[in-house]
């Protein structure tokens, strides 16, 4: 039984071949076909811009109300989420009925009309919102998207490796892909909440990998295989990074999508900013031919992700749900 979230260096991510690049493979293939969730360490990212990030979120959320909701989440699904109208009715790992306990600032991959996703009407292709109360936001939160941005594809390169399929051919459903970056705040709850109500309710993330930065407060927590629920803390200088329902499809299975969620007990104000890395809305995900075998026959059709995104947005913005 795992009682704990395994740790994988990847220092030697920028290799291509070699025995650095072949042994984050092997780890990956380790980790995440058994827990599905790992901290990675040494993974170049500048500490000062997440401190940066950080400091960014928090003077966001400190905003007055009213000019967070002027920025109020678009049909183009960015912009600000108010507490109490994010619920994960597609949720099946609880019966849930009330929102989650968290408000969050939500910006993707920056789009204006001479992208070719705009000009071909992709699902979600567009600009974002951006707070006029704070003017070095944009500045911020752009330089750390661009980052993770980078640091997804080198990762999503060591997942082909790990999944012993070509590499190129992978990172081609990847042009553009498909991000998201959101700075959540928790408020506090209170120390014994009713068993439905939680800062983010159980779930699995359904796109490919999500990288997660975390303050010192605690609260996530993953499912292990046993179906009991482990703390997943801070860890300084470390991501949490899993994986989500679509790399589980391609992987036929073998890499899981682990369900996890966060209560906030401590008393005190949590934030945490995950980074989505997916592929683009027009890619069909289906299972890799490497991970089709005789003991393990072809378990899920294919998809377009793009209508399945959709599904899953609607469901999970009830309010938004007509023009998302």
């Amino acid at each position: 039984m795992i009682d704990a979230i395994p740790i994988i260096d990847i220092g030697d991510i920028d290799q291509t071949t070699g025995a650095g690049i072949e042994s984050i493979a092997q780890e990956i293939r380790d980790a995440y076909s058994t827990v599905g969730f790992a901290y990675i360490v040494n993974h170049g990212i500048d500490p000062t811009l997440i401190d940066e990030l950080f400091q960014a979120s928090a003077e966001f959320h400190a905003l007055p109300r009213a000019a967070k909701m002027a920025i109020e989440l678009n049909a183009l699904h960015r912009g600000f989420i108010p507490i109490n109208t994010s619920t994960d009715k597609n949720s099946k790992l609880a019966v849930v009925t009330k929102p989650n306990q968290s408000e969050s600032f939500i910006m993707m991959r920056e789009a204006d009309a001479r992208d070719p996703g705009v000009r071909a009407g992709d699902y979600l292709a567009g600009p974002n919102q951006w707070p006029e109360e704070l003017p070095g936001f944009r500045t911020t939160v752009t330089a750390y998207h661009e980052a993770l941005t980078q640091l997804g594809h080198k990762v999503c390169r060591a997942i082909a490796l790990a999944l012993r399929t070509d590499a190129e051919a992978f990172s081609a459903a990847f042009a553009p892909p498909t991000t998201f970056l959101r700075l959540l705040h928790y408020p506090p709850q209170p120390p014994d909440p009713a068993n439905d109500i939680y800062g983010s309710a159980p779930h699995t993330d359904f796109g490919c990998i999500t990288i997660l930065a975390q303050d010192t407060i605690g609260g996530l927590q993953v499912r292990n295989a046993a179906g009991s629920w482990i703390d997943a803390p801070h860890m300084p200088d470390s991501f949490v990074m899993n994986v989500g329902d679509m790399l589980h499809r391609w992987s036929n299975g073998q890499l899981l999508s682990t369900p996890h969620r966060v209560v906030n007990r401590s008393g005190k104000h949590r934030y945490a900013c995950p980074f989505f890395f997916d592929p683009d809305v027009t890619a069909e995900v289906a299972p890799l031919a490497s991970c089709i075998t005789a003991e393990r026959r072809r378990r899920f059709p294919a998809i377009v992700y793009g209508d399945f995104l959709r599904a899953e947005l609607q469901a999970g913005y009830e309010k938004h749900a007509a023009t998302i």
